[in-house]
């Protein structure tokens, strides 16, 4: 009896939360080790088809940059990176494009919709709904800072009550081209600007932010991760994230949350919990 009374306690705690983003737009950007396991997989379907059905309304921008890299050592085609950003030549646009919006999206639009969730895939090229141009061609080649989102696609599946799951591929204004590969924490803070979204979530292999104790940082201001960028607290590949955040923060998201897809029901937990689990960057 005690068991289910502590099953009833957990429902009633989340419910001030499902009441306040029921109707809202949160965007998911879900890569990471959230990607890589089997089981990790299934509790990521679940958490969605959950918020799903509470009447939150999800969109999913996923990454893949790991099977991309597999895939390229297969078939032994070069891969580098600058600064932490791969260059994407012609011919590893085409493998990225191929894992990306064939392996990777499908895969989880399949995932979803198994879990009874009315998903559907799409890439920036679908209706041209995410353009880009080079990032700095002589540099990075095809890899692409996006220039214009158009909401209506987005929103319209979502009035049909779909679940987008966004590929990071843009399109190019040239007849033929392409098309861009897009840096996913950077697409998914476009995207949740256009959108109007209420929320974006990065799901990541790191708890949060962290102090220079290693200490998590549950709530940060745009200010106070300038300030840890400058002293280094903030360094490596959390500068992306962080800037992905901002960039959504000051378009018009209200919050934006870094926290451990290694960790089961991670998003639930941040989501309905007054304590949360990650970092929560705020206005």
């Amino acid at each position: 009896m005690q068991k289910k009374i502590e099953t009833v306690q957990t429902l009633l705690e989340a419910l001030p939360f499902i009441k306040e983003f029921n109707k809202e737009i949160v965007v998911i950007k879900y890569g990471g080790s959230a990607q890589s396991s089997p089981q990790l997989k299934e509790k990521f379907a679940e958490d969605i088809l959950l918020m799903y059905l509470v009447g939150i309304k999800p969109v999913i921008i996923h990454g893949g940059g790991k099977k991309i890299t597999d895939m390229l050592d297969a078939l032994k085609i070069e891969t580098k990176f600058i600064d932490g950003q791969r260059v994407t030549t012609k011919e590893v646009m085409r493998i990225a494009e191929m894992i990306l919006s064939g392996e990777i999206n499908k895969e989880i639009v399949s995932l979803l919709n198994s879990h009874g969730a009315k998903a559907i895939g799409v890439s920036g090229k679908d209706a041209h709904f995410i353009t880009a141009r080079a990032k700095d061609f002589s540099k990075w080649g095809l890899t692409g800072n996006i220039t214009n989102v158009k909401p209506d696609v987005v929103l319209n599946l979502i009035h049909e009550k779909f679940v987008p799951v966004i590929a990071p591929i843009a399109a190019g204004t040239e007849m033929g081209h392409p098309g861009f590969n897009i840096n996913a924490d950077l697409c998914a803070s476009h995207v949740a600007k256009a959108i109007g979204a209420n929320k974006i979530i990065f799901l990541t292999d790191t708890s949060g932010v962290l102090s220079k104790d290693k200490e998590l940082l549950s709530t940060l201001t745009k200010d106070e991760v300038e300030a840890l960028k400058a002293d280094g607290t903030i360094h490596g590949g959390m500068v992306p994230k962080v800037d992905a955040c901002l960039e959504a923060i000051e378009g018009g998201v209200q919050k934006a949350h870094i926290i451990d897809g290694r960790l089961e029901h991670s998003m639930l937990l941040e989501l309905f919990t007054s304590a949360g689990i990650g970092t929560q960057i705020v206005k």
